[in-house]
């Protein structure tokens, strides 16, 4: 068998709090990863090349890692006074893949916010399709998140470099990653079944969606299977999921639910009418276990 040759990465950081970044650099087995992944270039790490090296060099490599949101304008995003549009355009025809780290990358996050003409994701403004590139490319492959979960990068480089076929969802995503949703996993479910608030942030007990503006059933990611650092999650602390994976994150009232005529949103793929009947079956029953601290330091 013979062995294969480390693939080539070289990461570029558009506009980024270097949250993914940080994210890669808590990975677990970065003794593994580093056996079967060269970075030629990262801008926060001692690497082979500085990003002029690459820029001058014309050799191709496996991946272009792009952190951060993108912009065409000069005035936004340039690196050493050269406009990130040709930094761009001089690596990516280089690249076999290109993936976008984190939401910002993937959809403009939180810096298109203000500016959605201006700044967008690689291949999407928001939902809209048509970000910094505006054809569909092939190659482009989204793992968003805020940060992205290091495991869903690192899965997704081993599949492309081991195998090469890799189903994506309509946003480009991994759907090995994001065809599960947050509610999936989370301790909280059967709180949320039978309709049991959470009183406050950090408790234990309780559903955060319908008062703390809790995005777990509509968002799509596997954070409650695989955990971070295989510890924990957000619902699992107490605190609701923002939906950082999707292209509408940041959304303005993080912690609030969104009501009408005080009914919550209804969970990704159910129809109203079917989901606010059994809403209203299951508030009427009265649960007594449910009502309990699961641990009473006083008994």
């Amino acid at each position: 068998m013979t062995k294969q040759n480390p693939s080539t990465i070289v990461w570029l950081q558009g506009l980024t709090c270097n949250g993914n970044s940080h994210s890669f650099f808590n990975y677990e087995k970065l003794e593994v990863f580093s056996k079967n992944f060269h970075i030629l270039h990262h801008p926060q790490i001692n690497t082979q090349y500085s990003l002029h090296d690459v820029l001058e060099s014309d050799f191709s490599f496996d991946f272009l890692v792009i952190e951060g949101a993108l912009s065409k304008n000069p005035s936004i995003l340039s690196r050493f006074e050269i406009p990130f549009t040709k930094i761009v355009d001089n690596l990516e025809k280089r690249a076999r893949y290109i993936i976008c780290a984190g939401s910002c990358a993937s959809f403009g996050g939180i810096f298109r916010l203000n500016n959605p003409e201006e700044i967008t994701g690689a291949v999407f403004n928001g939902k809209k399709q048509g970000g910094y590139w505006s054809e569909q490319k092939k190659n482009v492959i989204n793992i968003s998140g805020c940060p992205m979960h290091p495991e869903w990068f690192v899965q997704t480089l081993f599949t492309l470099r081991n195998s090469s076929n890799i189903l994506l969802d309509e946003y480009k995503r991994p759907k090995e990653i994001f065809s599960y949703f947050v509610h999936h996993g989370c301790l909280r479910n059967e709180y949320f079944e039978w309709k049991v608030d959470c009183k406050d942030f950090g408790l234990k007990e309780g559903c955060l969606f319908y008062e703390h503006g809790c995005q777990g059933p509509m968002t799509h990611a596997n954070c409650n299977k695989i955990l971070w650092n295989k510890t924990s999650s957000k619902t699992r602390v107490g605190s609701a999921c923002l939906g950082c994976t999707e292209f509408d994150f940041p959304k303005h009232a993080l912690y609030e639910t969104h009501k009408n005529m005080s009914l919550p949103a209804t969970p990704f793929g159910i129809s109203k009418r079917a989901y606010y009947s059994l809403a209203g079956i299951a508030k009427s029953f009265k649960i007594e276990r449910l009502e309990k601290r699961l641990i009473d330091e006083n008994n």
